[in-house]
């Protein structure tokens, strides 16, 4: 993303490129080999591109509050056509929250509509003239403009440095993108437990690309519909690619084909085409679901909702019981006997417990709070009968 690197990082990198981190050192059901071009990297073979074994790519939307990256639209449909993966970031500039807010709105326009497989992500790496106190400030005004804007949360590029350094305790909600060249894994994930993406070379060489592009692992974390989502997707779009089912890009995205079949007044569920883009219906709040957590076992997760292993299996169309990853929403069956909620922006312990005829002590408890005072967008908590 940098435009400008010191020389004794590019030869740090070129080494890495020879070897990249071996992927088994990363804790994730999958890993995507990936890359994030701007219009630096000019024309993009993307068939190339994938055929060389790229997953992923992010795409430099815009940068500012009205500069539109000159090959946003062709990366866009040239990374649509191969079937690669799709995120996009944008390069922020801000010196205020009310110009960090305005970015976040435009950043909003460019995407809104395209097809979003990982988290949109805000690039906030130039700080001239401001306290970390201003950079946090005008970073939450962007992420948070973002994610109302869009209705599912974004995520953070930074480097190790800066995630050392700069960015407090709050944005450690979303998902994150660090950089740094030369370690196997990154050195530093600051407030985070770990990392979602990392962007290990600024010097690779991808087939189907001129010249040098920043080379990427994403975890399956990253991906909207699979991983560490601190917010509802909300109504989001997708756009048909060959051999998709109904079936499949529900089960992708956590929803039902009845729900996509109502959503988009689908006739036939069996007829589909490649380019039709389809509306995948938000998640009402009081929706039983339940988003998995590391240690959950679906046995434990049958257990607590007073149901089955084998209707979780049954209504979530899960094909290995054994196999559940830390992220994943679930559905629970209308029978449960167990009343959840997930919370929303705004949202605060006592006001759920005002909400629901319970108290704060008996909602903490429940759901093994020892904070009564923090909960996260997104959380799914048991409300107490």
């Amino acid at each position: 993303m940098r435009q400008f690197r010191s020389l004794a990082c590019f030869f740090l990198a070129l080494l890495l490129v020879l070897a990249p981190p071996p992927l088994t050192s990363f804790a994730a059901s999958r890993v995507y080999h990936g890359i994030d071009v701007s219009e630096w990297q000019g024309d993009i073979d993307f068939e190339a591109v994938r055929q060389s074994g790229i997953d992923a790519v992010y795409i430099r939307a815009g940068e500012g509050s009205d500069y539109v990256d000159a090959y946003f639209k062709s990366h866009y449909q040239g990374a649509l056509a191969a079937g690669l993966k799709i995120g996009y970031y944008h390069y922020v500039t801000a010196q205020n929250e009310e110009e960090a807010r305005e970015q976040a709105r435009f950043f909003c326009s460019l995407i809104r509509g395209k097809t979003v497989d990982l988290y949109p992500a805000m690039d906030f790496e130039s700080f001239p003239g401001l306290d970390v106190e201003e950079i946090n400030a005008i970073g939450a005004a962007f992420m948070e403009t973002l994610n109302d804007c869009l209705g599912y949360t974004p995520s953070l590029y930074s480097d190790t440095n800066n995630t050392a350094n700069v960015w407090d305790s709050s944005f450690s909600s979303y998902p994150l993108w660090v950089a740094e060249y030369g370690p196997a894994v990154p050195s530093n994930t600051g407030y985070w437990a770990t990392w979602d993406g990392f962007q290990y070379s600024d010097a690779g060489n991808v087939p189907g690309i001129s010249g040098q592009v920043d080379l990427d692992y994403f975890k399956d974390t990253m991906l909207i519909n699979g991983g560490n989502d601190s917010g509802s997707p909300g109504d989001v779009t997708y756009t048909v690619r060959p051999g998709d089912t109904l079936w499949a890009i529900a089960r992708r995205f956590g929803t039902t084909v009845q729900d996509l079949v109502r959503a988009n007044n689908i006739a036939d569920p069996n007829l589909i085409y490649p380019g039709q883009v389809l509306t995948i219906p938000g998640h009402d709040d009081m929706q039983a679901v339940y988003t998995v957590r590391p240690g959950d076992t679906l046995w434990a997760i049958a257990q607590r909702f007073g149901t089955t292993v084998q209707e979780l299996v049954n209504l979530n169309g899960i094909a290995d019981p054994d196999l559940i990853y830390p992220g994943q929403v679930l559905r629970l069956p209308d029978s449960s006997s167990v009343l959840v909620y997930r919370v929303v922006r705004g949202d605060t312990l006592s006001g759920i417990a005002l909400r629901f005829g319970t108290t704060v002590q008996a909602l903490a408890r429940a759901n093994h709070i020892a904070n009564p005072n923090l909960i996260d967008v997104g959380q799914t908590l048991v409300i107490p009968q």
